[in-house]
Formats: structure tokens, C-alpha cells, sequence
């Protein structure tokens, strides 16, 4: 299957879970094309001083794989600094936040993958 850019479902969200600012998702892959693997799969866009409030994720978990910028990420109460090439993962039950602290935007991959082990 190929799915071209112009073709990406693309959502921006203003202040997303109590953040700031503009999170932007281009979505590489569909949900219904997940075989039902998960929720997310889309290249994330935070603008500068933009952030994702903290929350926790039940019966899922998370990865952010940064590809540009610079982000603060609150794991679980300990804040890490992320640049391109890092990687976080946030396990089902943990709770996780993230913010651009950088002077330009701030794009990661992130999937959201259903922990089968704990439904």
C-alpha cells in the first residue's frame, strides 16, 4: 500500500491535553490499516514553546522518536532533555509530557502501540 503525502490525514490541535501552543500530526499510516497494532502513527510537529500536557496512557504505550529541535520531556515526574537521534518510551500505566524548547519546530515520530498484555 502507498500512501502519498498529499494523501496523509493531517490534524492540528490547539493546546492538546492542557498543552500549549500548536501540535500539528501527519498521520503515516491509518488506524483502520493497523490491523489493530494501535492508535497513533503519524510524524508530530510542536512549534516553538509548544507542548503536550502531561497524561497517562491505560492500555497503550508510547514512543517519541525525535527527528528535528530540541524537547523537554516529563517521564513519569523526571524531566529529560531530547534531541535528534533520541528516542523516549512511555509503558502502559506511566503518565508522560512533551514541550519544544527549542527556537524552531520540533518534529518526532510517534506511535501509540495497545499493550495486548494488559487489556
Amino acid at each position: 500500500m502507498l500512501l502519498r503525502s498529499k494523501d496523509m490525514k493531517v490534524l492540528v490541535h490547539e493546546n492538546f491535553l492542557g498543552g500549549k501552543g500548536t501540535l500539528t500530526n501527519t498521520h503515516f499510516l491509518n488506524n483502520e490499516d493497523a490491523c489493530g497494532a494501535g492508535r497513533l502513527f503519524a510524524k508530530s510537529m510542536l512549534t516553538p514553546g509548544s507542548s503536550i500536557g502531561y497524561h497517562k496512557h491505560d492500555g497503550d504505550f508510547e514512543v517519541y522518536y525525535i527527528l528535528s529541535g530540541k524537547a523537554l520531556v516529563n517521564h513519569n515526574g523526571t524531566e529529560y532533555v531530547l534531541e535528534p537521534g533520541d528516542s523516549i518510551l512511555c509503558r502502559n500505566g506511566e503518565s508522560h509530557s512533551i514541550e519544544n524548547i527549542g527556537d524552531t519546530n520540533l518534529e518526532y515520530i510517534a506511535i501509540i502501540l495497545y499493550d495486548k498484555e494488559n487489556k
